[in-house]
């Protein structure tokens, strides 16, 4: 699987680099050695270069240091290879504040390639992570993993091959996730139980499901206010490879965007196309199968306002992911139609006035269907 070309074209942080080696060269174990001791021994305002080349690590690098800044020489010149990894759940796992990391690449990891973790001022700039064979579910779930983070900015990065979200955000605040590319994950853009997140100037395309929106119970916070505008969401039917009971696992192959139980999203200007079960999926935890009981008590279940405006739409609904989405299109629309660009499972909390406080969608001559799931 070769990806696409990733132009990236934002102001760069001039950084003194280090001696630089042959991009070839073989990675050797001096190097494990000589980044973990930088990182460990690191201190506030501290600039870690990784030199151009590729390199092998057999076990997780951690950080723990606020005010650190780790550089690279570019997303496909300086690799971090875990290929043979033996020891530790991530490649790069960082509980820190004040951290940038930007031009690098972190692949084959045995769990989850970057996480960070209860940081502050979070920016995550030209960094690739990729899964280099075929997507399957022993890849691991996460490419770039913020969680609990306040102040993020992610911008210019490339995610491939992640078995749950390639670009995943969740529990966070204050958000911004703009111009990466996410392809062949099973979610490649995923917001979930986050605050006010802006997503935008986004491709993500040969994924399951391209930009999800999702509220999640049993985690610390809900989320709300998610904007998703001017991203490019095309062609996202590759299999569900997802591991059977996590939350993605759930979403049919060829789904655009997908919102669930989150409240004030709004999709506009989004170019999306050809994602053949539905361009736009709203919907409630209750169609997802991982609904509780006694989920209620403390977690709302039910999406609301979410609003569709101004998208292009091109496309999609035409091959549906499963036979019973199958045997709707065909009741619907024929065996040679489509379904609308907006399926909707059509859950309403019973304490609202009706469907108009779920959803509305001024999109041109975009139609809505009431999958009627309850």
């Amino acid at each position: 699987m070769r990806k696409p070309a990733f132009a990236c074209a934002a102001l760069m942080l001039i950084v003194a680099c280090g001696e630089k080696q042959e991009t070839a060269a073989p990675a050797d174990a001096s190097y494990q050695e000589t980044l973990m001791g930088q990182l460990l021994d690191a201190k506030p305002g501290d600039v870690i270069e990784i030199p151009e080349g590729r390199f092998a690590f057999d076990r997780s690098l951690s950080l723990t240091v606020d005010g650190v800044t780790i550089k690279g020489a570019g997303m496909d010149k300086s690799v971090l290879t875990f290929a043979n990894q033996i020891a530790g759940a991530e490649g790069l796992l960082v509980t820190a504040s004040d951290f940038t990391i930007e031009d690098l690449a972190i692949e084959d990891t045995k769990g989850d390639a970057l996480k960070i973790s209860e940081g502050e001022n979070i920016i995550i700039r030209r960094v690739r992570t990729e899964w280099t064979g075929e997507p399957k579910t022993e890849n691991g779930a996460y490419g770039i993993y913020p969680v609990q983070v306040k102040n993020l900015l992610m911008e210019e990065s490339v995610a491939i091959g992640a078995s749950d979200a390639g670009l995943y955000i969740g529990q966070s605040q204050n958000v911004v996730i703009r111009n990466n590319r996410a392809e062949y994950n099973v979610a490649g853009i995923e917001i979930e139980n986050t605050f006010d997140a802006d997503v935008y100037g986004n491709v993500a395309t040969n994924n399951t499901g391209g930009i999800l929106v999702f509220n999640m119970p049993n985690l610390k916070q809900p989320g709300a206010r998610t904007r998703v505008f001017d991203n490019e969401i095309y062609e996202n039917n590759t299999k569900n490879f997802g591991l059977e009971g996590t939350a993605v696992a759930s979403v049919p192959a060829g789904s655009g965007v997908v919102v669930t139980s989150n409240d004030n999203v709004e999709i506009f200007n989004n170019d999306i196309r050809d994602n053949k079960t539905s361009n736009v999926i709203v919907a409630s935890v209750f169609s997802s199968g991982l609904a509780t009981e006694g989920m209620e008590d403390d977690f709302d279940p039910y999406p609301e306002g979410i609003y569709v405006y101004d998208n292009t739409f091109d496309g999609g609904g035409d091959n549906p992911d499963g036979l019973d989405l199958q045997a709707l299109k065909v009741a619907v629309a024929g065996p040679l139609g489509r379904l609308p660009d907006v399926l909707w499972d059509g859950y309403v909390d019973p304490a609202l006035s009706g469907p108009g406080d779920v959803l509305c969608v001024q999109n041109g001559e975009a139609r809505v269907l009431n999958v009627d799931s309850p």
